[in-house]
């Protein structure tokens, strides 16, 4: 007799995933679809600590199919999760972190979905314990959407359903070579390329669950790494979005989530070589994708942080980051009858400097905040000198012939 095609495979990669595992695989366990719809397929990665021996305990009792692989420490999340996207056989794939949980029907949810909208990835919501998790993509349940009409770009984490068609068709790995931010670049290229995106935000489908050890935390390991994860994303994106403003709108994400924090306070106890090198690192990256449009979506402080940089500033940017720091609040300068706001933060219309005035002018959502500030003003002049030439044009057309 045929065995049906699994429904889902979760991939479990693991590694000294003990006692958090016993809680992730009995959330596994509890799951409400058809035990014989699920597979699960469990990487052990070299871990010492009894992390095989209860995989192998469980897939003997388990009331679904579970595929139990023990390798040699591979260094990262990458390799074990390759290793059990290979050996798939679900129409969806999920990739389960052992020492996070699934939350109850989460797999039926996030399957249903799927088929129901015909998505090629869906988004389950996310809860912290213990830790932080990402918000802004939550506020209601939707069938069908994509990377530029939502928040979707701002949780690039691999805990997603993903159809395995599109992963097959288009040969998509995890990047071996990259030692944060993997799965990042997986999940983004799966986003572009996918034929819609699903979200599910009205049922907990995962906990992000925080490790008493502090496990949970992407090693810091050398800086360095940071920029070759922003490398990675931007690159990317700029392969698979032509230059203009659906570009800078993804550009925000490794602008804003790995890059920026390099100039945030950590900079301020970096040693006199480490920022130099920092420096160095940023500038082909902001060379080519600081454009206008991102800066734009930017508040002004992230906005000149990343431009004195960009333009290699750094004698200007430790009096940023240190204000920056102590959070305070710039002061604000309403001009044109209160439709330009201007934050006066470190340098602003000092003359040694030379810095544009339009690094420091606050765009609508930011502007909204203070008393005076009259809507839609900042660039009037712009839709005024549009709106003259169109005028013009229209004169020249119906002038009649001499």
């Amino acid at each position: 007799m045929a065995v049906a095609q699994p429904d889902v495979s979760v991939i479990i990669g693991a590694y000294e995933a003990m006692p958090y595992l016993i809680e992730c695989l009995s959330s596994v366990e509890a799951q409400t679809i058809d035990p014989e719809r699920v597979e699960v397929i469990a990487v052990d990665d070299g871990s010492t600590d009894g992390t095989g021996e209860y995989l192998e305990e469980f897939a003997e009792r388990a009331p679904m199919h579970v595929l139990v692989i023990r390798q040699e420490n591979s260094g990262g999340p990458s390799g074990p999760r390759n290793v059990g996207l290979s050996k798939a056989t679900g129409r969806y794939v999920f990739f389960l972190d052992a020492d996070d949980r699934l939350g109850p029907e989460a797999l039926e949810r996030m399957v249903g979905m799927a088929d129901r909208a015909g998505t090629d990835v869906v988004l389950g919501k996310v809860e912290g314990v213990n830790r932080s998790a990402p918000k802004s993509m939550w506020g209601k349940t939707v069938e069908r959407t994509d990377v530029f009409s939502s928040n979707i770009k701002f949780t690039l984490s691999a805990q997603k359903l993903f159809r395995r068609e599109l992963l097959d068709r288009h040969g998509m790995r995890f990047d071996e070579s990259l030692f944060t931010g993997e799965d990042a670049l997986f999940t983004m290229e799966a986003y572009l390329r996918a034929n819609g995106v699903s979200v599910v935000a009205d049922h907990t489908c995962y906990y992000l669950v925080g490790r008493d050890d502090g496990k949970h935390v992407t090693k810091s390991g050398s800086y360095t790494l940071r920029f070759d994860s922003a490398r990675a994303l931007m690159n990317l994106i700029a392969e698979h979005v032509p230059a203009g403003d659906r570009r800078d709108q993804l550009m925000l994400r490794p602008l804003l989530v790995t890059l920026l924090p390099q100039f945030g306070p950590k900079y301020l106890t970096d040693s006199e070589e480490i920022r130099r090198h920092k420096f160095e690192l940023a500038k082909p990256l902001l060379d080519a994708h600081w454009t206008e449009g991102a800066a734009q979506r930017l508040r002004v402080h992230e906005r000149l942080r990343l431009h004195l940089v960009a333009e290699q500033r750094p004698e200007l940017l430790v009096e940023v980051v240190k204000f920056v720091k102590a959070k305070k609040q710039a002061a604000a300068l309403l001009e044109r009858k209160g439709r330009r706001v201007y934050l006066a933060y470190p340098h602003f219309r000092d003359r040694a400097a030379g810095i544009p005035d339009s690094v420091y002018l606050a765009e609508p959502r930011e502007a909204r905040a203070f008393p005076g500030y009259r809507e839609g003003g900042a660039h009037t002049f712009v839709r005024r000198a549009v709106r003259k030439a169109r005028r013009v044009l229209t004169s020249r057309e119906v002038r009649p012939a001499a």
